[in-house]
């Protein structure tokens, strides 16, 4: 009986034993407990269950990982297998424990992964009177990143990417850059009693107020032999080169830039990099953009952006003084693409030149043999290198105020085409079969109003005829009046159908953004009015310069209309959209009128 009891009570106590080690807490409970606050980011909680960790330093923790902006954060750790043939360490009985942990993250600069240990330490805690053990992370910034255990800082370094530039055909730049000139002041230079006269000088000469002078030199971080930038130009000229010789102070150094070597020939064309505004700022991708950057505005330089900015570099390092530097991650810059056009730079500028500074627009194509697009010229212009290097407040104004607005695009805008419309009326009607090329009418006198119109409203040529006029004879002397009688006898279905086998009416399929074409206001010629009008390119026909060139390419293409082209690595159109019969509208190839 007694040996009985000694077993029972023998149980009990094992039992008993086995139930307060089971109460007792673990430190893998604990440390998975800090792993989960850890995958969170909840730096908060985490704090308590460190060893008498340093605040400050803990801190950190959000700092960096708020910095470098870490996500996808994933910690574990595993339990140590216990050694085979060696005695296991009761839980009592142990201090400390030691685990394998694996941290991997990604960051601004790419992922960061490392392995490392961390140790529980026991601790004593004492609740409600009585004695009860907890476990703690021994805590120490190497925690963080490995090689931070010393003590040193994380820097976060930005390598900006080298713009893509923008070339014509014959890889000539159209926006490119090059070497340019800082210039500036080195304030200990300034002659005592002359100050006055040289910062006049130095203004007069970068065409800006000698209190910007003042306040650059003024900045906080001035010192007297330092040089001061006042200015940025793409060029030396010969006032600049007088005003270095003759003024002690003046100065400058070469660094880079972008520049438009074809200033305003191109300016439409090809657009501007400029400094990010506020307002832009809102509108694009806070981490791709900040601040300080500059970004593309109008034309080229802002359809291309994504393309011509590249992607900036990112380092994140540690550095510790009389150490090198440790690369935790990195993220190599990709410099920006470069841009190739059909462009002809001689024939842009010839064409800008002959212009003349009158309002104009003009499109050139190679319609036989490609379809590439040769220039795009928009008259008058302004100069793009000016909101590169210094808008003068004076100059803005002057290009808002001048009746000839050289702020607008004309060539990706529509207008009316006028009498170059009527070859497309011709061959809309010969491929129809409404126009004889041979039949002559007999128009008397400068106007023409069909019977019924009524109204004092009536269709008016530049010169009358001697004779019948014929297709040939009406497009030497551009007479309205024949294609108003031509454009009514086909009439509207015919007419319209017939316009929209020239795209007219539809987007204009093209790289660079071109307002549509419109045959009215609601695409209808519902009225004959309207017919009568629109037939010599009037009425409220609305068409881009470029797609009137491209429409012309259908009479030296063997009746293929092609598809204009403007970057050079796209397909070339050399076969383009067959619309209309060779045979029927060949009367036109041999015109004068056609081939302008």
């Amino acid at each position: 009986m007694k040996r009985l009891l000694l077993i029972i009570l023998a149980c009990l106590t094992a039992m008993l034993t086995a139930c307060q080690e089971e109460e007792q807490v673990k430190p893998e409970d604990r440390l998975k407990e800090y792993v989960d606050y850890w995958n969170k980011q909840d730096f908060e909680n985490m704090y308590p269950m460190t060893n008498d960790a340093n605040k400050e330093n803990f801190d950190r923790y959000k700092i960096i990982y708020d910095d470098i902006k870490v996500n996808d954060l994933t910690v574990d750790f595993q339990i140590p297998e216990p050694v085979e043939g060696e005695e296991e360490v009761k839980l009592e009985d142990l201090e400390q424990k030691t685990f394998p942990l694996q941290v991997s993250m990604e960051t601004m600069a790419g992922p960061i992964s490392f392995e490392t240990e961390i140790e529980m330490v026991k601790t004593i805690e004492v609740v409600e009177e009585e004695e009860k053990i907890n476990w703690l992370v021994n805590w120490h910034q190497g925690l963080i990143f490995p090689e931070l255990k010393d003590g040193g800082l994380v820097n976060i370094s930005t390598i900006e990417p080298e713009r893509g530039q923008i070339f014509d055909r014959n890889q000539e730049g159209l926006a490119v850059t090059e070497g340019i000139y800082e210039f500036g002041i080195e304030p200990q230079l300034f002659t005592e009693g002359q100050e006055p006269e040289q910062k006049e000088a130095i203004a007069k000469v970068l065409d800006i107020s000698i209190e910007e002078i003042d306040k650059a030199m003024n900045a906080s971080w001035v010192q007297p032999d330092y040089f001061v930038p006042l200015k940025v130009l793409p060029n030396m000229n010969a006032n600049l080169e007088e005003a270095l010789s003759s003024v002690a102070p003046f100065k400058f150094q070469t660094t880079t830039g972008r520049v438009y070597p074809l200033g305003e020939a191109a300016a439409h064309l090809i657009g501007y990099v400029a400094p990010i505004t506020a307002e832009k700022l809102e509108e694009v991708d806070r981490d791709i953009y900040s601040e300080n950057d500059m970004i593309g505005y109008r034309g080229l330089e802002e359809l291309f952006e994504e393309k011509l900015r590249g992607e900036k570099g990112m380092q994140i390092t540690v550095e510790q003084e009389g150490k090198d530097s440790v690369m935790l991650a990195e993220k190599e810059v990709k410099n920006g693409e470069n841009v190739n056009l059909t462009i002809d730079i001689n024939v842009q500028k010839s064409i800008f030149q002959s212009l003349d500074g009158d309002a104009g627009v003009a499109s050139a194509i190679d319609p036989p043999a490609t379809g590439e697009t040769l220039a795009l010229v928009s008259s008058p212009s302004f100069d793009p290198n000016a909101f590169v290097y210094g808008l003068s407040g004076e100059l803005w104004n002057e290009w808002q105020e001048d009746p000839k607005n050289p702020l607008l695009n004309r060539f990706s805008a529509t207008f009316a085409p006028g009498s170059a419309f009527k070859p497309i009326t011709s061959a809309i009607g010969l491929e129809s079969g409404a126009i004889d090329p041979n039949e002559g009418l007999t128009i008397n006198g400068l106007t023409w109003q069909k019977d019924g119109w009524g109204g004092n409203y009536s269709v008016r040529r530049v010169s009358e005829s001697n004779g019948p006029v014929d297709l040939k004879d009406a497009l030497v002397r551009s007479d309205n009046i024949y294609f108003a009688q031509q454009a009514l006898k086909m009439g509207a279905e015919t007419f319209t159908n017939g316009l929209k086998q020239f795209g007219i009416g539809e987007d204009f399929p093209f790289t660079y953004p071109i307002e549509a074409s419109t045959i009215s206001s609601d695409g209808s010629l519902d009225s004959e009015v309207l017919l009568a009008d629109t037939s010599y390119g009037q009425g409220e026909i609305e068409m881009s310069a470029l797609q009137l060139a491209t429409s012309y390419s259908l009479f030296l293409n063997k009746g293929n209309m092609i598809n204009p082209i403007l970057l050079m690595r796209m397909k070339k159109a050399k076969h383009g959209k067959k619309i209309y019969c060779r045979r029927k509208i060949s009367i036109l190839f041999a015109m004068p009128y056609v081939q302008l």
